[in-house]
């Protein structure tokens, strides 16, 4: 039962990292990014296969990772710069697809359906049954250090001109801002950490592949901030954890609805998810953690 408990605060903390990814662009710039699934994709793949093929450090693995999403993130960001804003949503989607076609097809590379299996984690041999444990203070720490950067950039004047943008780039623009500069590096970080998120998971399931990485993961990470609160840090994280509460709780309770297939049992459990969280944002329309805007210091 503690090795469940374990299991599942540390993927709700690694949906706690993509949480505060799409929190920081999307709450913080006004940015949608539909394609968190594709970036969460590139980093497992990149650690995985540095650490297995390469035989390098797990560290330089997750370094790798958070690096090889900032770098698919300014990629993204420059592609559309043209294009109305609307449209990132669209080719963030399509890159999500087209990392997932390529790690389904791609077999001398990313072993194809078959996926990559034997990731190494941190002192697993060593630990244990005691593995599950370490690596949740593992993935906490991580947790940790980029909720206080992302509550350092919500309350400093940095966070303030993404807040601009996000409300109208262009009287942001009028009034001095480079809006594609500060657009640029805010997806480019946000892409980063969603990379580092999948290179931890990789590391504690020891497998990945493609079918692990669909879109569904990104609606869930979407309606974790959506309910817990946009636009602030500790809302995003707070959804996170509960909507890992609710998919854990609702697939026990279908087991218990009798003469009910497999197939319906899964959408059942989609549908009940959609209706308790269509509960919150109706009762709490801002989410759990509504957004608090701290007022601009006074000059001296």
């Amino acid at each position: 039962m503690l090795n469940y408990l374990l299991f599942i605060a540390t993927v709700g903390g690694i949906y706690g990292l993509l949480a505060l990814s799409l929190n920081l662009i999307w709450g913080g710039t006004g940015m949608v990014n539909l394609g968190l699934a594709g970036f969460f994709a590139l980093g497992a793949y990149a650690s995985a296969l540095l650490t297995t093929a390469g035989q390098a450090p797990i560290a330089a693995g997750w370094l790798l990772a958070f690096v090889v999403g900032g770098f698919a993130g300014l990629v993204v960001t420059l592609s559309t710069t043209r294009l109305r804003e609307d449209y990132l949503a669209i080719v963030t989607l399509g890159f999500a697809e087209v990392v997932r076609l390529l790690a389904a097809n791609e077999i001398w590379l990313t072993r194809g359906t078959d996926g990559i299996s034997g990731i190494p984690g941190p002192w697993r041999r060593a630990l244990g049954p005691d593995f599950n444990a370490v690596y949740f203070l593992i993935v906490l720490a991580a947790l940790l250090v980029v909720f206080v950067v992302m509550r350092r950039i919500d309350r400093a004047p940095y966070g303030r001109a993404l807040r601009a943008i996000r409300e109208d780039a262009q009287v942001a623009q009028v009034a001095g801002k480079p809006v594609l500069r500060f657009k640029t590096e805010a997806f480019m970080l946000s892409a980063a950490i969603a990379g580092l998120a999948g290179a931890l998971y990789g590391h504690f399931t020891s497998y990945i592949a493609p079918d692990m990485f669909l879109p569904l993961i990104t609606v869930y990470i979407f309606l974790a901030v959506a309910s817990g609160g946009t636009g602030r840090p500790a809302g995003g994280l707070l959804g996170a954890y509960v909507v890992m509460a609710l998919l854990e709780s609702f697939r026990f309770l279908v087991e218990w609805i009798p003469a009910v297939s497999a197939v319906q049992r899964a959408a059942l459990k989609e549908l009940l998810i959609a209706v308790a969280l269509i509960v919150v944002l109706r009762l709490k329309p801002s989410g759990l953690l509504p957004e608090r805007i701290p007022p601009a210091p006074r000059p001296s």
